[in-house]
């Protein structure tokens, strides 16, 4: 993992410097010994990095780095597992050096960031893999002292979860029996492709027809190979779903809405 830091440092010529921008505080500070503190880490826009089979997308990470020597260069990135000597998984797979810009002349406080492609199908190619990741970021200053904070920040990387539903009979006559039923699936980075997230709860919702918000009437627990299957009493016209609010290696899921006439 340092061998990778320092290859970022090859191109530290190409780091520049632009007019203030101040950053919004979002974390508290990480310093390291060698002097330089990082704040205000921040992934994805602080949103989950929730990824399918397929998904390619760009992640950002923005920090704050300060040293009152001033720094030259900074950078930062993603790695996942007991430690950084001993990392499963570091995005992107050779870190370059973040653009800074300058929070003063002297540039004891700069702004970075960095952003790289993630694509789910080179990337990610294990289970194991979906949870907390860590941000390592680190800097030089001006007089080349090097500073390194294994874990400035985190960021949750999930598996796309589906969700789907189907109410019957259609229609129905008030006050009989309306059986949901459905199915929870998530990504499989293993196997490629779809399979049953099992013993999660599923909410069941309600939405009347001619309203734009849905109530939950029960919580169901996935069954085998994610089957939902449950039951409730037809009241009057409207739409039924199923919602997963996810969990931390699973990214929330909610089934389009099945309509139910009701005569």
């Amino acid at each position: 993992m340092r061998v990778r830091a320092a290859v970022v440092l090859l191109s530290l010529a190409a780091c520049s410097y632009t007019s203030v921008v101040p950053a919004a505080a979002r974390a508290d500070a990480a310093t390291a010994s060698g002097g330089t503190a990082f704040s205000d880490v921040v992934v994805n826009g602080g949103r989950p990095v929730v990824l399918g089979l397929t998904t390619r997308r760009t992640v950002t990470i923005s920090w704050t780095a300060a040293d009152p020597d001033g720094v030259a260069a900074s950078w930062a990135y993603l790695w996942h597992g007991p430690n950084t000597d001993d990392a499963d998984g570091i995005l992107p797979l050779y870190p370059q050096p973040g653009t800074c810009t300058a929070a003063s002349a002297d540039r004891t406080t700069v702004t970075c960031k960095v952003s790289f492609a993630v694509d789910a199908a080179r990337d990610f190619r294990h289970n194991a893999l979906a949870g907390t990741w860590k941000v390592l970021a680190g800097a030089q200053d001006t007089g080349d002292d090097w500073t390194e904070t294994d874990v400035a920040g985190t960021a949750r990387v999930q598996r796309l979860a589906r969700v789907t539903v189907n109410a019957a009979p259609e229609p129905v006559k008030k006050g009989r029996t309306v059986t949901v039923t459905g199915g929870l699936t998530r990504a499989d980075w293993e196997s490629g492709g779809y399979a049953g997230y099992r013993g999660q709860p599923v909410r069941l919702q309600f939405r009347k027809k001619g309203s734009s918000t849905y109530t939950t009437l029960k919580t169901v627990t996935s069954g085998s190979r994610g089957a939902l299957r449950t039951t409730t009493t037809a009241r009057t016209d409207g739409f039924f779903r199923f919602l997963f609010p996810g969990t931390a290696t699973t990214g929330p899921a909610t089934a389009a809405g099945d309509f139910v006439d009701v005569r």
